[in-house]
């Protein structure tokens, strides 16, 4: 089976689809084989690197500091901001016991 070459749809008419292609093209990251993870490649975890750098500078140059929240947040919270998260819906990874 042959790999489409390039990008097959418009950034302005699917944000969300080109960008996944963006990085799914360019090696910045993969799929994980279970659903709703990925895995960071050298290159996309460099970048997320110098972000990181960058802004961890400017919110300590503001008073600011890091803290890390927990990676699983209960359904019941999560249905709080359900307007907001609607479209990430297939992204997720239900943890159900």
């Amino acid at each position: 089976m042959s790999k489409e070459v390039g990008i097959t749809v418009s950034k302005n008419d699917d944000f969300s689809e080109w960008y996944t292609q963006v990085v799914i093209k360019a090696e910045l990251a993969d799929y994980a084989p279970v659903k709703g993870l990925i895995v960071l490649r050298p290159d996309g975890y460099s970048i997320w690197e110098s972000i990181k750098e960058s802004l961890d500078k400017k919110l300590k140059e503001t008073g600011h500091r890091n803290g890390f929240l927990p990676v699983l947040i209960p359904e019941s919270l999560l249905s709080k901001e359900k307007e907001h998260f609607e479209g990430f819906n297939p992204e997720v990874f239900w943890v159900t016991h």
